[in-house]
């Protein structure tokens, strides 16, 4: 149990920012108005999945310092995280597109840029699975790995503060942090971007044990 308590920091914090969410008090904001709760559920997935895809980039990186093929599949395990955690956040951004700017889909540079990031981890799974080599196929992904968390950087992070953007933060726009995110609304933010990150480290950790066992099994 000791071991486990994060496990249960994940539950609580999840269950807590659902429930707290939706009832505490929000900022009466033109436009977003209570659209603006979403904020506890998009904006936290997209924390949690650029950690998670983080921790993928790092197990690449240490695979490729000594080819350790354990670390290659944290790092396998994690992107598939990141990815289902990307596809979590731009669906609930969807849904808040529609609600504040009208459309389900809208031509913005943070927008279109989560949708490539997207494509380019999709390509890094079809890559995996193309190559049926264990080591040819860890330094293939490693090094696609690396290129791939890059780009997520540039087209989530740089670029949308570089063009026009409608995403609060991007674009010459004030950002939640600045105005919007009041205090009730920052004792939900915090608790869900943790307990979302480690939801997505639980869910890396049961993908590595299984992979592991099925590892084992074919020596």
């Amino acid at each position: 149990m000791k071991n486990n308590w994060w496990k249960i920091v994940a539950v609580l914090f999840i269950f807590y920012a659902i429930i707290a969410g939706f009832l505490l008090k929000v900022p009466e904001l033109n436009i977003l108005h209570e659209s603006i709760r979403n904020l506890y559920f998009h904006v936290t997935m997209w924390f949690g999945m650029i950690i998670i895809l983080l921790v993928s980039l790092i197990y690449s990186i240490k695979y490729l310092s000594g080819f350790n093929i354990e670390h290659d599949i944290v790092a396998s395990e994690a992107a598939n995280v990141g990815i289902l955690f990307g596809l979590l956040g731009i669906s609930t951004g969807s849904v808040w597109a529609n609600f504040t700017w009208g459309d389900w889909w809208v031509n913005d540079a943070k927008l279109n840029g989560a949708a490539i990031t997207l494509l380019f981890y999709f390509a890094y799974v079809i890559l995996r699975n193309s190559l049926d080599e264990e080591h040819k196929r860890a330094k293939v992904s490693a090094i696609y790995n690396i290129f791939a968390y890059v780009l997520l950087i540039v087209f989530l992070l740089i670029l949308p503060r570089m063009t026009d953007s409608l995403h609060p933060g991007n674009g010459g726009n004030p950002g939640f942090g600045k105005y919007d995110l009041d205090s009730n609304m920052r004792i939900v933010f915090y608790p869900a971007v943790i307990g979302w990150t480690l939801l997505g480290v639980w869910l890396m950790s049961l993908g590595v044990r299984l992979k592991k066992i099925a590892l084992k099994s074919n020596e």
